[in-house]
């Protein structure tokens, strides 16, 4: 059976100012911090994530994909 493809492209929303930019997320790293391309605000994982894709974007990071569990993903 193939595996399914991970999705690398993922759509971090700011959940201050609202802005939507696609940003492509590392296959063997948690992104713990990122800086709002427009606010400048600082975001970090919500409690209970692992990383600012699972809380504030469009695609769980990829390890959380393939496990294709709610589970932490690091």
């Amino acid at each position: 059976m193939a595996k399914p493809s991970l999705i690398l492209i993922s759509v971090l929303i700011c959940p201050h100012c609202g802005l939507a930019s696609e940003e492509r997320m590392s296959t063997d790293t948690c992104q713990f911090f990122y800086e709002c391309l427009h606010c400048y605000t600082l975001l970090k994982p919500k409690s209970g994530d692992c990383c600012v894709f699972c809380s504030y974007g469009s695609v769980p990071y990829p390890p959380k994909q393939f496990k294709g569990t709610s589970d932490h993903c690091c």
